[in-house]
């Protein structure tokens, strides 16, 4: 009686086989784990910029046209407060510090000591450009007391990651 079975050699291809199988798959699943990981970054750098972009269109389109000496290194201005909100006027101003981070400077009055909080971090360039009553743009903000405030405002950020961002801004 012959007995029936697998020889040693069909044995060990079956485990080669499988063996290989498990590799590809192991491959495949860490493929896509480290997608999902690219993806959750993205999604979070594109929220912390949609949270500072709404941000910064909320302050502006509360702007106030009330002069200011301001410093040639931010943005400075007055806020109105919300009629039906919490806010409270203040004076607000965003600039680009040493460590590549977009500050929000808030004064708890409208003059005194600001308090500052980091808003975007990762961002190599900040820059903003007034529109003037020539519809002409410009690099310094006021032009006269006459003029406190610009029919627009045009800011550029540029994040680490490479990516170049321009959005204007309303201000009548």
């Amino acid at each position: 009686m012959k007995s029936r079975g697998f020889t040693l050699i069909e044995l060990m291809s079956a485990l080669l086989i499988l063996s290989l199988l498990a590799v590809m798959s192991f491959r495949g699943v860490a493929a896509v784990l480290d997608a999902r990981d690219q993806v959750g970054l993205e999604t979070a750098k594109w929220q912390r910029v949609a949270a500072f972009m709404s941000r910064f269109k909320h302050d502006v389109q509360l702007s106030a046209p009330r002069p200011v000496h301001a410093a040639a290194d931010r943005f400075e201005f007055s806020r109105l407060a919300l009629v039906e909100g919490g806010d409270a006027p203040r004076r607000v101003a965003y600039l680009l510090n040493d460590n590549h981070e977009v500050e929000l400077w808030l004064w708890p009055a409208l003059d005194g000591a600001p308090v500052r909080y980091v808003v975007l971090s990762a961002v190599t360039q900040f820059e903003l450009r007034y529109l003037d009553r020539q519809l002409a743009w410009v690099d310094a903000w006021p032009l006269s007391e006459a003029d406190p405030l610009p029919r627009a405002l045009r800011l550029r950020i540029v994040l680490v990651s490479g990516e170049d961002l321009v959005r204007v801004f309303s201000l009548r």
